[in-house]
Order: C-alpha cells, then structure tokens, then sequence
C-alpha cells in the first residue's frame, strides 16, 4: 500500500527518529516505502538482473552490424535494415509490428580526393560530407582561406574567402557529457552557407571528433536554397592539423578537392514500430527508440546499432520478466526504429505527424553509443517525479546517479518531444570515447563492449517499466522548463 508523497517527503527528514517517539527500526521502514507495488518492484529488480546476464543486444547488434552492415537512407543496406528490424521484432515474440512509410531524399557518396598542392604537397584523407553537391569533374583547385574557428568565419566581414576553399580549423573538445559535439558541429552543418556568402569555392572542415586517427568523420549538412551551393568536405584531425601548420608557414596555401556525389529525391523508407501493448491503460504508451539508418563509411555500430540492441532488448526483457512474474504491463511499450536520422530527421518528421495525438506517457532514445550510463535526466512534471525518482536506489549499484529534471528526449524522439511538450528522460552515457569513432569507417562491431551494452539494457528495463507501472500519468499539465 502506497504512502501520500507529502507524508513520504516528511518521513524522509534528518527528524524521522523523533516524530512521535518512533523507535529508529520503525522510522527506516517507513523511509523504504515505495509508490509501487513490491510486485512491480521485483519486475524491475529481476528484469535489471536479468539483463546483466543477457547476451540479448549484443546479438542483436552484431546481427545487424554483419548481417546488414551499411544502411545509409534509401541504400540497399537501409532497405535489408527495415526487413531486418521486422523479422527481429516478429521472431522476439512483440505483439505487434509494422512499418510506416517516410518520404526521404537519398545521397550518395561517391570518389573524393583532396591534397595540398602548396607549400608543401601532401596527399589528405578526405570524406565529403552528406547532402553536399559535386565539384566539377575537373575538381577544384585554390588558395586556402584559413579559420581558426566556424565564429570566426561567420565574423568575417572581409573578401578573404572570395575565390578560395574555406578551411574551417574547428577543434572538438573531449567531454564525458558530449558537449563539445554541440560546440563544434555547426561548423559542419552550417559552414558551406557561411562560406559561399562570403564567394567561396568550396569549404573543408577539421572533422567533427575527438580522435587522432586519419579517419575523417563525414556527418550532415545543409543548403539554403537562397545561397550558392557550393562542396563541402572534411578531412581527418590529423590532416587538419597538418593544414594548419602549413598555414603558419605564412606562405599561400592551395588545396585541391574533387568529389562526385549524387541525390535521388522523393525516395521511400520505413520507420519500424513494434509494442508490447499494455493491460490497463494500453492507448497511453511509453515509446522508447533509436535510428536504424548509419553513415555508409563504418557498419553503424555504435552509430546507431548499439541503441537499435539497448531500446529493443529492453523492450523484450521487460516483457519477458513481468510474465513470469505474473505482473501485467499497465501501459503499451512501444519500441520505434526511425528512418534516416543521420542525413535528414525524416523519421522523426514523419512519427511526430504520425503520431503527435497519441498520448505519450514518455519518451526516450537511446543515440550515445555503448559506453556507460552514468546519470538519469527527468523531464517530467513536478506532480510526477517523485514516481521516477525510485529509478535512484534502483540503478546506484549500477554507478548511475539521478540528476536534475531539465532532461529531453533526444534525437528524432526529440522532435516530438519538443513539439507537443512530452514528459521525456535523457539516459546519459560517457561520450568520453564516442566521438573518436562517430560517422567514421571505424564504427564497426569491435568497439561494442558488451559488459557495458548490458549495463545500460538493465538501466533502461527499470526506467521502462517504472513508467510503464506508474500509478499516474506522466502526460498531465506542461512540465516546467
């Protein structure tokens, strides 16, 4: 029997020993009581430790990863990623599968060549990036127009950069949280617009990543129709490097770039759903997901097979547990693989006109890889957050601490969130590592670790299935931000 939140607050002070004499044994009785039922506390206890053990994401992943591989949007590889995910989520036993289909623009990478033709020649390793137009198929060959940052392009106010390849120097920052991933990725997405206004013929950027391999990392970026389109590339860290020290020979430095890239437009793809639909409140769904497209250059491992495996085994091992435990799912879990996330957000669009009625109980993605969890992020209205804050002494064996109620859904899970306001959770994992592998060739099955895959399947059953039991609903008045 569950306990008024305002008594479970008074019981919870330094003062709980002396209320009315209570003896101290009393008092941390009292203190334990939870929200839910010990039925559905033992769900989550058992479903966290099965987990632990389950090699359910790991196979998952290394499925997906050998047995597809590259699934860029509107490939061959993304069409066998949607067949994959339906027979996947069939054979793991969900009550309910399909597809919807997403109108997507395809592109596809083709040769790339770049190197320094002076002071010093020397051949780059070079990856254009997505979305971005062809050079003339005599390439393009300039004098280099250096910016030591992409704030320092948009400042420029002068007529350097006119007739030249824009070389934008954007360091990224190692963080746990991956914040120097939002710091610098503008430079990416934004830098061919900022250097065609000033009359560039192209811009190459430091690659967005944390690594000193010479791997370049490719990654989106965008057009404004209004502006010429001009190419735009990256090369790896190293290379960058090596420009720079070119530049600060204070001699010319000209560059050659040749790319061959092509889009087809109005293309078809699928996100793919999949529910465990629930018992007593089955229209209110808490939908949990990851992307199942991946950059064509690595096997998507990390980028974002790993969340495809987190998402879907927990789904399943929730599922699984609450029936032998002869507890019943009260809300549906809902498990949503979004199409062409990495050069577009089209599934995300698409999911949000699809679906921004149904009424939500929560929402979350799993988009950071396989490192571990190390902090939960609400984002919920504050009537409600007392019913995940149990997720705390649940998951502190796991290392996981409960933060701050500012979280969001992120990735194509935030665009719904962000536009119909929707109680959501951030399951922060260290990205200390992540982005040295990020849209390169190197995102490949070997840098999963599957002891930590198991760590954040088992943090994510408990979050699933705490609201998924809840005894209210998330999705009540705004939450506050």
């Amino acid at each position: 029997m569950s306990i008024p939140v305002f008594a479970r607050s008074l019981m919870r002070t330094s003062h709980i020993a002396l209320l009315a004499g209570a003896p101290l044994l009393f008092a941390a009785n009292i203190q334990a009581a939870s929200l839910y039922s010990e039925a559905d506390l033992a769900v989550a206890r058992q479903a966290m430790a099965q987990a632990q053990q389950s090699d359910l994401a790991y196979d998952l992943v290394a499925s997906l990863t050998t047995e597809v591989g590259p699934r860029s949007a509107g490939s061959p590889g993304d069409a066998a990623a949607v067949a994959w995910a339906k027979a996947k989520l069939t054979a793991l036993g969900f009550d309910r599968v399909w597809t919807e289909p997403v109108r997507i623009n395809a592109w596809t990478r083709g040769p790339a060549r770049a190197e320094i033709i002076a002071p010093f020649p020397q051949p780059l390793a070079v990856a254009a990036l997505g979305n971005s137009i062809s050079t003339p198929p005599e390439g393009i060959t300039a004098e280099v127009a250096y910016y030591e940052n992409f704030d320092a392009l948009k400042s420029d106010t002068s007529t350097r950069a006119n007739g030249r390849i824009v070389f934008i120097d954007n360091a990224m920052q190692r963080t746990r949280d991956g914040s120097g991933y939002g710091k610098t990725v503008p430079a990416r997405g934004n830098g061919a617009v900022e250097a065609a206004k000033r009359g560039a013929l192209a811009v190459v950027i430091r690659s967005i990543g944390t690594d000193h391999d010479r791997l370049p990392h490719t990654g989106g970026m965008r057009y404004d129709e209004k502006i010429t389109k001009i190419p735009a590339a990256a090369v790896s860290t190293p290379d960058g490097d090596l420009i720079r020290r070119q530049v600060q020979s204070k001699q010319p430095v000209k560059l050659s770039l040749f790319m061959q890239n092509t889009t087809r437009t109005n293309l078809e793809s699928f996100n793919v759903l999949a529910e465990m639909r629930g018992s007593e409140k089955p229209e209110q769904i808490v939908a949990i997901g990851a992307h199942l497209d991946s950059w064509d250059l690595g096997t998507g491992a990390i980028d974002d097979g790993a969340g495809v495996a987190i998402t879907v085994a927990a789904a399943k091992i929730v599922s699984d547990i609450s029936k032998q435990q002869g507890v019943k799912p009260k809300r549906t879990i809902r498990v949503v693989l979004f199409a062409n996330e990495e050069n577009g957000f089209d599934g995300a669009f698409e999911y949000t006109k699809v679906h921004g009625q149904d009424k939500h109980q929560l929402v979350a993605e799993a988009d950071s890889g396989s490192g571990l969890m190390y902090q939960v992020e609400t984002g919920v209205n504050e009537a409600t957050l007392p019913w995940l804050r149990e997720l705390g002494p649940l998951l502190a064996p796991l290392k996981i601490e409960m933060g701050g109620n500012t979280g969001k859904a992120s990735s194509d899970m935030g665009d719904i969130g962000a536009k119909y306001n929707l109680p959501a959770v951030s399951m922060r994992q260290d990205s200390s590592e992540y982005f040295d592998i990020h849209h390169t060739a190197n995102d490949t099955l070997d840098k999963i670790d599957p002891v930590k895959l198991k760590q954040n399947v088992a943090a994510w059953t408990a979050m699933v299935w705490l609201a998924t039991q809840a005894g209210i609903d998330f999705a009540g008045p705004p939450k506050k931000n």
